[in-house]
C-alpha cells in the first residue's frame, strides 16, 4: 500500500454557517451537503478539500478538548495549511479580526515559519509558508528558535 496524499480532512464544528463565515475568508465554499449525514464538504481554488461535520456539542466550555484542557487524550491536535506568504496571511488574520494564537514562529532550521490561529469551534489551524521579511507586520513576534 501506497498512501500518495491526504484527500480530505474532517474538522467538527458546532454550527456550519458560523464555520462557513470563517472558512470562506481563506478560499473554501460549500461544494456538497451531504443527505443522511451533518456533513459540509468544502473546498478552496486550489482543490484543497475539508468536511465539516456540523454536530458537535459543547460541554467544556468552548475549549478544546485535546489542546486546551490538562489532560490530554489522543487524537489529531490541528491541521497545517501550506500558504504562499506568511506576510498576506498575517496580514488576511488582522483584517479579519483573527487573533494569532501563536507566532510567526520558525520550527527547526527548514527555512518554514508558521502562524496558528483558532476556528470559531477553538479547532486549531497552521499556516505555514517559506521564510520571508516579516518586518513589515511590526507587533507580532518575529521568530521563536526551537532549542
Amino acid at each position: 500500500m501506497k498512501i500518495e496524499t491526504i484527500d480530505h480532512i474532517g474538522i467538527r464544528v458546532a454550527d456550519l454557517d458560523r464555520a462557513m463565515a470563517f472558512y470562506r475568508l481563506f478560499g473554501f465554499e460549500v461544494v456538497h451537503r451531504a443527505d443522511n449525514d451533518p456533513v459540509a464538504v468544502v473546498k478552496n481554488a486550489e482543490d484543497v478539500e475539508l468536511n465539516l461535520v456540523f454536530n458537535s456539542n459543547d460541554d467544556n466550555g468552548g475549549d478544546n478538548i485535546l489542546m486546551d484542557i490538562p489532560t490530554k487524550y489522543p487524537g489529531f491536535t490541528h491541521v497545517a495549511f501550506r500558504v504562499n506568504s506568511v506576510l498576506e496571511t498575517v496580514q488576511t488574520l488582522r483584517d479579519n479580526d483573527i487573533e494569532i494564537t501563536q507566532g510567526p514562529v520558525k520550527f527547526g532550521r527548514d527555512g518554514h515559519v508558521s502562524v496558528f490561529v483558532r476556528d470559531p469551534d477553538r479547532n486549531t489551524l497552521e499556516f505555514r509558508g517559506r521564510e520571508e521579511d516579516l518586518s513589515a507586520i511590526g507587533g507580532v513576534q518575529k521568530y521563536e528558535n526551537e532549542n
